[in-house]
Formats: structure tokens, sequence, C-alpha cells
């Protein structure tokens, strides 16, 4: 039965609504009406180049993947999930045989089908079918706006709480102030940090960043001229420990590392920043090939690690911090549009801004049959 309009990637710069089929459910699986649904900057990224990495869009594909809907219709073996309920979707599907899904990191699965990554369809339609066990019900006072949120948020727990190994009293900070940063630095606020300074290239973002959940915020001088990266990520993290009073061991340490910018004198500079023994956390996506100082990673002693996505444990631990209302996710929604009005919304979160001029941080996209209002 084809009752499923979608918003479809053909090519790049080029898209279009489609009526799409709707999915079939196995015995395990739900279908979900989706209702709201965020852009992510991959879908953009999609869009603008047709491609991320080794990821290519050969045939039509339908975008977005942080959605959070009302389930439609159940398999015959769901006991967890009930018609009616409303579920934030975790929109990667793994196989649970292989030796990461059985070792507790699924999210690191080759087979993984993952909505918007080619050639895999994503969640901007009406139906969109998931195993059950990965539609997460929303506890009452979450609203299906912030369930769509809880995508990127889950990012965040597993960048911070998960890899990051983060505990109350101890200090963090962020480069890059953008959507992931954002939810990085609420995080560790949630988590009991003692302190969380945010870096970033735009005063706007930063002053967003204070108000929001940061205690101190960082903005990085301009090169000289003639000087080089590194010798800029050197003077630049010379200058935040004077700034801000950073040492590389005791109570004015930093524990955890985050860069949520992908810039490479941003993850130079925290290598420069990290406490002796310290973590430092990759989750912003930039230039492949960064220098990195080894003398100082070995030294130092520093755990550098990758974040790709989520993984066990990070949806619920996400969920909760929102439903015990330890996370506001509700300032970040900054712009949001009708189904019919999906490329004004990826137009908008291309350009930062909308056409008032209003800065963009998250735009959420309602379900074909959702107006503005609904929640």
């Amino acid at each position: 039965m084809s009752d499923n309009p979608s918003f479809v990637l053909n090519a790049i710069e080029n898209v279009s609504y489609e009526e799409r089929p709707i999915p079939d459910i196995g015995e395990n699986d739900v279908l979900v009406k989706v209702m709201k649904t965020g852009i992510c900057g991959s879908d953009v990224h999609y869009l603008v180049h047709g491609r991320i990495g080794d990821f290519v869009v050969t045939n039509p594909m339908v975008l977005g993947h942080e959605s959070a809907g009302i389930i439609h219709k159940v398999g015959s073996n769901v006991k967890n999930i009930s018609v009616g309920d409303r579920v934030a979707v975790e929109p990667g599907a793994t196989c649970r045989t292989c030796e990461a899904c059985k070792s507790g990191r699924y999210e690191l699965c080759p087979d993984i089908i993952f909505a918007a990554t080619p050639p895999y369809d994503g969640t901007l339609c009406r139906y969109y079918k998931v195993p059950s066990d990965l539609a997460y019900p929303l506890p009452e006072g979450v609203s299906l706006e912030d369930g769509a949120m809880i995508e990127p948020l889950a990012v965040g727990v597993h960048s911070v709480s998960n890899l990051g190994g983060f505990r109350s009293g101890q200090s963090i900070i962020v480069f890059g102030c953008g959507p992931v940063g954002l939810l990085c630095i609420a995080v560790a606020k949630a988590l009991g940090a003692a302190r969380i300074i945010a870096v970033d290239i735009v005063q706007e973002r930063l002053d967003f960043a204070k108000n929001y959940a940061a205690t101190d915020v960082y903005l990085p001088p301009r090169f000289n001229p003639g000087e080089t990266k590194i010798e800029y990520s050197k003077r630049n993290g010379d200058n935040l420990k004077a700034v801000l009073g950073i040492t590389e061991r005791g109570k004015n340490s930093l524990d955890l590392v985050i860069d949520a910018s992908g810039a490479e004198v941003s993850i130079q500079t925290g290598f420069q920043v990290a406490k002796s023994g310290g973590t430092v956390v990759q989750v912003g996506m930039g230039t492949p090939d960064v220098p990195i100082n080894m003398s100082m990673l070995a030294n130092k002693e520093l755990t550098y690690k990758g974040s790709f996505r989520y993984g066990p444990g990070d949806y619920p631990l996400a969920i909760a911090l929102v439903a015990q209302g330890k996370i506001d996710l509700k300032p970040l929604v900054t712009h949001r549009f009708a189904f019919q009005d999906a490329l004004v919304a990826f137009n908008t979160t291309k350009a930062g801004k909308s056409a008032d001029g209003k800065a963009l941080i998250k735009a959420i996209i309602s379900g074909p049959d959702v107006s503005l209002e609904d929640n």
C-alpha cells in the first residue's frame, strides 16, 4: 500500500516528495508514525555533497534520522510497547550476531542499517519501521519534539559519559558549540561537572553556551600572519591556560576534552590543555588527516578515543536526564517547519539562520499529518 509521503534526495541539491510503500513489519518490529524530525548536519552534507566519506548516494534516498513518533502497528511477538505509545526512535538496526554486537559495541556493527545513510532510507516520511527495542517510550512530560532531540543527545551521552567516563566533580572543555557540542555541555552539567569550558570562534554561540550550561567560555585569537596551524595551536593552548587558569595537574586541570568541531587547530589545542593522564574524545568530523603531537600523547599518557554515534544504554540515559529535568532541550530548538517546507528547513540549516536573521541551532520538521503546534 502506497500511503507514505517521503522527502527524498535524488541527487546533489535535488529533492522531491514521493509516495513510498508503507513498510511491512516483522514479528519483532514496530511501525512508527513519524511526528517530529530534527535536521542533522549529515543530512545537509548529503544534500550538498551527495556523500560523506565512503557513504555515497547512488540512488534516491529518504532523508532524516532524528525522529520521534507514535506507535502505529506492532509485530506479533512485540510485548514491550503498544499501539499509541509515544516513542523516540533509535535509527540504527544492527545484526545482533557479530563480534561488535555481542561485545556490547553495536554501533560498530559492519551490517548496521542506519537511517539516511546510503543505501538506506531515513525517517522524513509518514511511517518508519524499526525493531521494537529501538523504539523507546517517552515518559510523561517529555514531548515528541524532545523525543526527536534524543538522537543527538545520545551522541553527547556516548561521548561524555560512555567513552569519556565523566563523573561528578570533574572538569571538561568542549571545542565547538554547535548542537552536538552544546549537548555534550548539557550532559556534563547533568552529571555534576565542577567546571565546563565552551570554546568556539563565534561569540554568539559562546553567549548561548554560557546562558545554557557552560561555566566558562573562550574565544580563540586570530591567526598571526604566516603562522602555521601547529604554531597557532601551541599559542592558543598557552593562552587558553593562562586566561582561564588551567593547569596540567590538580584541581584546575581538565579531566575530559571533547572536540565537537572537527577543526584541526581545536584538536591540537585539546591535546595542549588536557590534564596529565586525561582523556580526549573526538566526536566532531572535519579534516580527515590531522597532525598531532605524539610526544605529548605519550608523555602525558593521554587516552584518545573516537566517538561514533551511540551504543547500549545511551538512549535510556538521555531520556532519563530529560525526564528528570536535568537537561532542557527546548532552548536548542530555534526553528520549526511543516513537512511541506522541508527544503526550506534544510536551506535554513545550511545557512545557519532564517530569512529574518535569527540564528539557527536546531530545526525540527513536523510529520506529514502534524501541525507545528502538535507536540
